[in-house]
């Protein structure tokens, strides 16, 4: 029988890391996972520039990182592995971890993966490029009501595909 966690908790079930971009993170998506982590014994990471209100335990922890600009992005690009989830809004730090074979989910539940993030990342590069020559690109998509909803049923999906695939054949019960 593996070793207890800290607090007397259950082991990860699994080898996958969810990685947080904490900096961009909305409360209520923070709550979230937190409680996801500690329903399904997934190891969580927000990485943040700055302290979080994130109730840390056996499955969640908080990584700091120095304030220099692009330090968070690049902690959790250089840490991401195969099969691993980040939830983050920036659309360059999801390219860059679809690339390294991760999934990124933002807080609206849209999920970027190699196949589809290219094409968002260019968008997302020809706005900037707007705005930086003085066009005002402001009036965009608002958050819907039902985005907090729509971000937990991608989560969640992506949780369950992850543990399920990497479940231990062994163990039937997880």
């Amino acid at each position: 029988m593996p070793a207890l966690l800290r607090g007397g908790a259950e082991p990860f079930v699994n080898g996958f890391v969810v990685w947080v971009d904490g900096d961009s993170c909305p409360r209520r998506i923070r709550e979230i996972v937190v409680r996801a982590a500690e329903r399904r014994r997934v190891r969580v990471v927000f990485v943040s520039d700055r302290r979080l209100p994130v109730r840390t335990g056996p499955y969640v922890e908080v990584i700091l990182v120095d304030s220099r600009g692009g330090a968070v992005d690049d902690r959790i690009a250089e840490s991401v592995r195969l099969g691993d989830l980040v939830v983050t809004r920036d659309v360059g730090l999801s390219a860059r971890v679809a690339g390294a074979g991760a999934v990124a989910v933002d807080d609206r539940g849209n999920r970027y993966t190699a196949e589809n993030v290219g094409e968002r990342y260019s968008v997302h590069l020809f706005m900037a490029g707007l705005r930086k020559h003085g066009i005002d690109t402001s009036g965009g998509a608002r958050r819907a009501k039902n985005s907090t909803a729509d971000f937990a049923a991608t989560f969640d999906r992506e949780l369950t595909s992850r543990i399920a695939s990497r479940r231990d054949p062994d163990n039937p019960s997880g």
